[in-house]
């Protein structure tokens, strides 16, 4: 069993019968496999092999499985009587007047089926390298499968999970969800409106821009947010070009006043 350690035994279970051993040589398809590796086991070409000693690797292969209480087939037990009839022939001389193939011929043709098999397997092994249409390379105009597989990992130690756990409870304890209520704030929209309809009223000086800002606004984050949004409003309107605006220092008060024609420019004196 030592020459096949990549074999997988396993037991499997077959009801009130008990259990059966099954043996899975994983491309191990037949004794002439199996020879084969065991001729690769005397490190020489093939050419080169010691029939007799594959024969004696082979009948102690299959000594040991049988050892082992395995249902071997039949063919490899037919390949371990011919290997003995072969060493037979091999080991005593050959009778007088015999039609049948000589020792030496029947190991030649022996050594002939590994080396075949040899050059099939590694010409499969050749094959299967090759670069694969679809993996390897594409043709054009070839749809491409760009599908992400996203495994989640969580690495936590036990701190985490406990002090996950003191949490939720704590705000369980608290009060339970948390709840926003929605604020009310000044938009940027009702803020352009305004304005639109209060430049008919606006005289060419300039004015301060909290002067424009809506009345009643106590609460302060709405007299945050309507001071944000008319400013907004003012800066669209000057892109527009029906507005002006100005700051004569920093941080100062910010000005705006409707935008003056040419001729209206020139009497009311320059601007910022």
């Amino acid at each position: 069993m030592d020459d096949f350690e990549q074999g997988d035994l396993r037991r499997e279970s077959e009801g009130p019968r008990g259990f059966d051993l099954v043996l899975d040589l994983e491309g191990f398809e037949g004794p002439l496999d199996v020879l084969l590796t065991l001729a690769r086991d005397q490190k020489v070409d093939l050419i080169h092999i010691s029939i007799l000693n594959l024969a004696e690797q082979y009948l102690r292969w299959i000594t040991e499985m049988r050892r082992a209480n395995l249902e071997l087939a039949a063919d490899y037990l037919v390949m371990a009587a011919w290997l003995a009839y072969l060493k037979s022939r091999l080991l005593l001389p050959a009778p007088p007047g015999e039609a049948e193939p000589s020792g030496e011929e029947m190991a030649a043709a022996l050594q002939f089926q590994l080396q075949r098999l040899e050059s099939m397997q590694e010409a499969g092994v050749r094959m299967m390298a090759r670069p694969r249409l679809g993996e390897d390379f594409f043709a054009r105009g070839m749809p491409e499968d760009l599908s992400n597989d996203v495994t989640a990992v969580y690495d936590l130690t036990l701190y985490d999970l406990l002090k996950a756990y003191a949490d939720h409870k704590r705000r369980e304890e608290i009060g339970g969800t948390l709840h926003i209520t929605p604020v009310e704030l000044y938009s940027v929209e009702a803020a352009l409106e305004r304005l639109r309809k209060l430049m008919g009223d606006l005289v060419p000086d300039w004015q301060t821009l909290a002067n424009f800002l809506p009345e009643g606004l106590r609460d302060p984050l709405l007299h945050r947010s309507a001071v944000a949004a008319t400013f907004v409003a003012s800066l669209e309107l000057a892109k527009e070009g029906q507005l002006e605006l100005r700051q004569t220092e920093t941080y100062g008060d910010i000005q705006i006043r409707r935008a003056l024609r040419a001729g209206q420019e020139k009497k009311g004196g320059s601007h910022g």
